[in-house]
């Protein structure tokens, strides 16, 4: 459909996956909704392509993580209800770092307080427990048995549906351009192909963002990241035998999944990366010595059984935030905009929530969630 004219009470600008978790929401309590976006989702020119994504509930940060990561994994489960779709797989997972870099006692109080159940390991009982991870005894482990991963792309195409059920109206491959407040307070979303209005405008653009200036400034840089899927030996990856996992270096930080049905060890590298710039093209994988070189190398040192010949490269955005913490509040300037952005390469797993959220926020000026560590005045 075209922008023209269009109207509707609320235009979700980004149908990524807090954008497509958000439409559904707004969808099903009967708003009229209208999502836009660049592309058609799900697509591999945002941050959720290259499945999966893990999901924790013993989450750093504080205790609003926490309750917001077992929220998320409540809906997640509602998700799979409503389509019949696995969408998350309880494989746990094993956190590891390097005492000097991190202890994962600081999610203490925060676990006893939402009694997540979690193992505290030793290295050796980390080594004896699953063979194949070769840690130092300097490191320490906390796995959670509750965890596990979603698959990404499974889940924004399974809201889309849902979310196109409920009555929402989809505009895809259509690049917003800018936004503009009216006197009677409506929002004027403008593309190339025409404008469209709303009472209410959630914006939830990715690494985007940077397009919609001046009408919206964030404090996001949008980054270059890469992952690797790596051949294994043996069956000791495989699902349903290895979790996922985190590994805390002093060298970075990494994450990863187990093989899922023969396509590898999938790693990526959590800090670092390119900076990117919106329109400019996204070098592919191997552009650059380090995106192999940097996940062999952590494979190699900590898993080496999983350092196989590399079977598949991808690339993705992480769209940070200075402290890497969310960006979910409303507009300093025109409460009824709504923004979601700075997801720091961890917001995925939270997305059936901030989606629950972004719609009480749109819908009702409030919701019942902590969203206070996540309020734009932090940067002010």
């Amino acid at each position: 459909m075209s922008p023209s004219l269009a109207k509707a009470d609320v235009i979700v600008v980004g149908a990524g996956s807090m954008g497509m978790s958000a439409g559904y929401e707004l969808a099903r309590r009967g708003a009229d909704t209208l999502l836009i976006d660049a592309f058609d989702p799900p697509h591999g020119e945002g941050s959720h392509h290259g499945e999966p994504r893990l999901i924790r509930h013993a989450y750093s940060g504080g205790s609003a993580y926490v309750k917001l990561a077992l929220r998320a994994d409540e809906k997640w489960l509602e998700l799979e209800e409503e389509t019949g779709e696995r969408l998350l797989e309880r494989s746990g997972v094993l956190n590891v770092a390097d005492m000097s870099v991190y202890d994962f006692r600081e999610r203490q109080a925060d676990i006893d307080g939402e009694r997540i159940p979690v193992d505290w390991l030793s290295a050796e009982q980390i080594r004896r427990r699953w063979p194949a991870v070769r840690v130092p005894d300097g490191f320490r482990g906390m796995y959670e048995p509750n965890a596990g991963y979603l698959y990404s792309e499974r889940c924004v195409a399974a809201y889309k549906r849902q979310a196109l059920r409920a009555g929402a109206r989809l505009i895809a491959n259509t690049f917003v351009t800018g936004l503009r407040t009216e006197k009677d307070g409506s929002v004027v979303v403008q593309t190339k192909d025409g404008s469209c209005r709303a009472d209410r405008v959630i914006v939830s653009a990715g690494a985007w963002f940077k397009t919609l200036q001046p009408f919206l400034f964030l404090p996001i840089r949008s980054v270059r990241k890469v992952v690797g899927w790596f051949e294994t030996e043996g069956k000791a990856f495989d699902r349903g035998a290895f979790p996922g996992f985190t590994i805390g270096t002093k060298h970075g930080g990494f994450y990863g999944f187990p093989s899922i049905d023969g396509a590898g060890v999938k790693i990526g590298r959590h800090d670092g990366g390119v900076p990117w710039e919106p329109g400019r093209p996204l070098e592919p994988f191997g552009t650059y010595p380090d995106d192999e070189a940097d996940l062999r190398q952590a494979l190699e040192s900590y898993l080496p059984g999983a350092a196989g010949r590399l079977l598949r490269g991808a690339v993705c955005k992480y769209e940070l935030t200075p402290d890497e913490d969310f960006i979910i509040d409303q507009h300093p300037l025109y409460r009824n905009v709504i923004v979601a952005g700075g997801f720091s390469g961890h917001g995925f797993k939270f997305a059936s929530a901030v989606g629950e959220a972004l719609a009480d926020l749109a819908l009702n000026g409030g919701t019942s969630w902590d969203l206070s560590p996540f309020r734009l005045s932090r940067f002010v």
